[in-house]
């Protein structure tokens, strides 16, 4: 509870529905000008994100089916913390084997990120990989279809640039690496 006259004061909480990877969170809220009112969120459990660069530089890209926009969208590894991970760490590291079959030679973290506040709890940890090389195959999910790539970074930033990377996770991965890239 904060003492910001921002803040609201929830009354009653509820998971109005429930799925494999979130729920649906029903709040009954006070705002601060005392009117009561009804507030439904995502609620799900932190994730990790890699951008995993190639010894050569290049970029592993997946490209996945995403039924919600019934396209294949270019993105990169990006999966929720399960119970048996040891670390945020040691979820990145799974998640970028599942994903794409490959291995890093070393992980940072670069940035963690709430990208939905507005309708979503998410917390979503952003981790740059370098030395990434197939390892194994994939593991993928019951649910997931995905062809790994390899895309130059320059090729990525003028996609960015362009539009034609609609996944904000990439973009959000990339541009943070670039603005902390330029600091150094």
């Amino acid at each position: 509870m904060t003492n910001d006259p921002l803040s609201w004061m929830t009354t009653n909480q509820q998971v109005a529905y429930s799925c494999p990877g979130f729920d649906v969170v029903n709040e009954s809220v006070q705002l601060p000008d005392g009117t009561e009112t009804e507030f439904d969120y995502v609620s799900e459990p932190e994730s990790v994100c890699i951008l995993p660069f190639t010894p050569d530089g290049d970029i592993v890209c997946i490209d996945e089916w995403r039924q919600a926009v019934s396209r294949v969208n270019r993105g990169i590894p990006v999966g929720g913390t399960e119970p048996d991970d040891d670390s945020i760490e040691a979820a990145a590291r799974r998640e970028l084997a599942e994903e794409t079959g490959h291995e890093a030679d070393s992980l940072e973290s670069l940035v963690t990120v709430e990208p939905a506040n507005g309708l979503a709890d998410s917390v979503l940890h952003v981790f740059v990989a370098t030395g990434c090389r197939p390892t194994a195959e994939q593991r993928l999910d019951h649910n997931e279809s995905i062809r790994v790539t390899h895309w130059s970074e320059s090729d990525a930033l003028e996609a960015v640039r362009e539009g034609d990377v609609r996944d904000g996770r990439l973009v959000l991965a990339l541009s943070y690496y670039r603005l902390f890239e330029a600091e150094s």
